[in-house]
């Protein structure tokens, strides 16, 4: 069964911390692929190539069907397996993180690298910008006049998203509606115009919102 919403990383960011002296960078990315999150991390490393650690932690999927993580030179499961674990337990998908080391000095200990590491993740995060994906249905409705009225105040009650309308002989009106919510509109509105409404489905869509804006996407 597929689950209906989702939350990814939309947008990509960068935070620092320091701890003892040795300067940790988070950096988040947007992947939909191991090819894209393989090409971020070389970037990455390129990009910070006199760093003592390029460490790292990927999941890509809608049920984090690939789940990645490096050390990379750190002591085993003191870094990568901590990025991802807050990775899976903030339950992101789609989503690879890069957090940089440059030592300074001073050695944190099993302990103080897992907590370092995974503080890190959670700081690029909070500069990052996530979203929650929603399943969704394109449901174009004809209806005369009198029905359109009817329809806007449902969709509005139901907080439903209106994409177009096209006003001819008849209105027609493009609403984007949660999958669940569908069958139950779809009654709603047949009652209230009598029956007068008909309806075309147009395939089903990913949508979320960032700043107020509907955004549509593909996964």
């Amino acid at each position: 069964m597929i689950e209906s919403s989702y939350k990814a990383l939309y947008k990509g960011g960068e935070a620092e911390l320091t701890e003892k002296k040795s300067r940790f960078i988070a950096t988040t990315f947007p992947v939909t692929s191991e090819e894209e999150a393989l090409a971020f991390l070389e970037s990455t490393k390129k990009k910070y190539w006199n760093a003592t650690h390029n460490c790292s932690a990927y999941v890509i999927g809608r049920n984090h069907e690939l789940k990645r993580c490096s050390d990379d030179g750190e002591p085993s499961k003191t870094a990568g397996r901590p990025m991802l674990d807050v990775l899976l337990g903030e339950d992101i998908h789609n989503i690879a993180v890069v957090v940089t080391r440059y030592f300074g000095g001073t050695l944190l200990g099993t302990g103080g690298l897992v907590r370092a590491y995974s503080e890190a993740v959670k700081a690029g995060l909070s500069k990052s910008i996530l979203i929650e994906k929603h399943l969704g249905i394109r449901l174009k409705i004809s209806t005369d006049y009198n029905g359109i009225g009817k329809i806007q105040y449902l969709t509005s009650q139901s907080n439903i998203q209106i994409l177009n309308s096209e006003y001819t002989d008849i209105v027609t009106t493009e609403l984007l509606i949660p999958i669940e919510a569908e069958q139950k509109l779809r009654k709603k509105i047949t009652e209230a115009t009598n029956g007068k409404a008909t309806f075309t489905c147009l395939g089903e869509t990913w949508f979320g919102h960032v700043k107020g804006q509907t955004l549509l996407f593909e996964t």
